[in-house]
């Protein structure tokens, strides 16, 4: 039970929400945290402790490392067909330059998030999925012009000052690339997994190819591997074309050794009920596009249980966060 909900002043613009970052009340997680030191030719590389969130379950990333591919269209509806599969669900807008959740789950025109007696911020709710994004603390057309570490700082925020209550998966849109935001959250965050979302066709591939190896290399599990645009059903001789290429994303998952989650074809309702703040997947649920991304959300339980279980028995000590 809160004791006062109070629409905190400093978060109505930009310039405000730097001093809230900056603010000497709120403890600062990343830089706080225990750092271990390991030598190697007379150099010490610093490894981060990842800090746990109380409450939450699983944190995964839906990535891509090329922009333009429906990353964000995908992470909806996979937190939406994870939450048709009665599991409770936060979504994470990781892209701070470019937020596109507020649109997407039409929650672009709500009043800005609450606080709570704890100065954390109370998640905005539609469809039944608890959202945080930095589109909700600046106005439309402010510009964020800020270099890595006031990024870093800003998603430790949105991340770890926002009262998520119990979640059994917390999804994270990933910005495009491999820049300072997917860092801090592999680096920071224990992500139980990563979903890559990519087209068929060999230029976005060769990105696919590329971040793969980075998450290997930061550690962090791959889920599975999405191929969205896979190809046009016509809607009036219902003849499937592939406009980018057949089957590329889940050759290349095969070729990588990593697990092919599903595809989702062009549709024009996809893009119609996105843009609307309407998801396919909760609007028309038994459509065959809303279909999909429920199957391919069961397929990614089915990789968070196998995780899981192989973490019971290699279970490392986490640091948490109340």
């Amino acid at each position: 039970m809160f004791k006062k909900l109070i629409t905190p002043p400093l978060l109505s613009s930009s310039k405000q929400f730097i001093s809230f970052l900056l603010k000497s009340g709120n403890r600062n997680y990343f830089s706080n945290n225990k750092i271990q030191l390991h030598g190697g030719s007379g150099h010490r590389q610093p490894q981060v402790t990842k800090v746990a969130i109380e409450g939450i379950k699983n944190i995964i990333a839906v990535s891509s490392a090329k922009g333009g591919v429906g990353k964000s269209t995908c992470a909806v509806n996979i937190a939406l067909g994870l939450s048709s599969h009665n599991l409770s669900v936060g979504l994470l807008d990781v892209d701070v330059f470019g937020p596109s959740i507020p649109l997407m789950m039409d929650l672009k025109n709500h009043e800005k998030p609450f606080t709570n007696e704890l100065n954390q911020m109370i998640p905005l709710q539609n469809y039944g999925i608890k959202c945080m994004s930095m589109g909700f603390l600046v106005n439309e057309d402010d510009p964020i012009i800020w270099r890595g570490p006031m990024v870093g700082s800003a998603l430790e925020k949105l991340l770890r000052q926002t009262d998520w209550g119990h979640l059994d998966v917390l999804v994270c849109d990933l910005p495009p690339g491999t820049g300072d935001a997917i860092l801090t959250m592999c680096q920071r965050v224990p992500l139980t997994g990563a979903v890559i979302v990519s087209t068929p066709q060999d230029v976005a591939l060769a990105d696919v190819v590329r971040g793969v190896n980075m998450f290997k290399k930061v550690e962090v599990p791959i889920l599975g591997l999405v191929e969205n645009m896979s190809y046009f059903n016509c809607p009036h001789c219902n003849e499937s074309t592939h406009i980018f290429g057949n089957e590329g994303a889940k050759n290349t998952a095969k070729k990588m050794g990593i697990n092919f989650l599903g595809d989702v074809p062009i549709h024009l309702q996809i893009r119609e009920t996105s843009d609307s703040g309407k998801p396919i997947t909760v609007t028309q649920p038994d459509s065959p596009q809303a279909k999909n991304y429920k199957n391919i959300s069961k397929e990614i339980i089915k990789q968070l249980e196998i995780i899981n279980n192989e973490n019971k028995d290699n279970k490392q000590p986490n640091i948490i966060i109340t």
